[in-house]
């Protein structure tokens, strides 16, 4: 049976964060599975200035209407909860984002408080490691409104043979050239929670193997639909999976087609940063 657990106020990440770093300390003990437990946060009210900041920050219009990743948001210090616990089963620092599915089944408010709940499930093996999913829904009403499923992965074993990599998409044709500053980094970090030291930090980019500073991979999603902007149905599913990451500052090109139910989409530079899918999904 799952246990719910219910905030009256969002947890914040702040403290997550110390206790993720406190678990990389030798001689931590960890679950063998994942915690059976929801986490869920009622009556969550948009935060107007906080939503104009993020929508500055990834290229949105403002608007009364949500954009699709700004639930991922709300959600995430819900998420970071669970993922922070003691006995959760891998170390939050090092999971790598993977892939990513949201699912819009109608325009969102900001005048419309939402109920949140965060769960994670599906521990599995992986070529290189472990994975799970961390699943998020935002409800009005006891209505599922949003859905957002996170794939995490653990990498333990040796990279993948180059043979054995799935071969890249064919890049799309024409495309935006985009400048990327390096404060993107710390600018997403500061909207939405997410203040792993490899997106704001070189020395903490370093110590997980990067140059630079790395792009949140949600900012990149976030940044391609604000590019597609007036053109999505008002319900779809978007997916993307994140490749190759972003080093800041970088110069990077946005290339969109259509396709025969939405848009297919990219990002890239001398290689593939996210590809991903828009597709029509039917109004709940």
């Amino acid at each position: 049976m799952v246990a719910v657990v219910e905030l009256s106020s969002g947890p914040g990440t702040g403290a997550a964060y110390a206790r993720a770093v406190l678990g990389l300390l030798p001689g931590t003990r960890r679950g063998a599975a994942l915690p059976d437990m929801e986490m869920v946060q009622r009556g969550v009210v948009v935060d107007r200035s906080h939503l104009a900041v993020y929508d500055r920050v990834c290229g949105f219009r403002l608007s009364d209407t949500l954009p699709a990743t700004y639930p991922h948001v709300l959600a995430f210090p819900l998420a970071m909860r669970l993922m922070t616990a003691p006995d959760f089963p891998l170390p939050l620092i090092g999971l790598v984002h993977v892939t990513n599915r949201i699912t819009v089944r109608r325009p969102l408010s900001a005048d419309t408080p939402l109920d949140l709940s965060v769960r994670v499930a599906d521990l599995r093996d992986h070529p290189r490691g472990r994975q799970f999913d961390a699943i998020a829904t935002a409800s009005v009403d006891g209505e599922e409104v949003w859905r957002g499923v996170s794939t995490y992965l653990r990498i333990s074993g040796p990279a993948a043979a180059k043979g054995d990599r799935p071969a890249e998409p064919a890049a799309l044709p024409g495309g935006a050239v985009w400048r990327v500053p390096a404060r993107v980094g710390s600018d997403y970090a500061a909207v939405s929670g997410d203040r792993n030291p490899i997106h704001t930090s070189r020395l903490g980019a370093r110590l997980f193997g990067f140059p630079r500073p790395i792009a949140h991979g949600m900012w990149t999603k976030a940044r391609s639909l604000a590019a597609l902007e007036g053109r999505l149905p008002e319900a779809y599913s978007v997916d993307v999976t994140f490749k190759q990451p972003v080093l800041l500052p970088a110069r990077v090109t946005f290339t969109a087609a259509r396709t025969g139910a939405g848009w297919q989409f990219a990002v890239r530079s001398n290689r593939l940063h996210i590809d991903g899918l828009v597709s029509e999904a039917a109004h709940s």
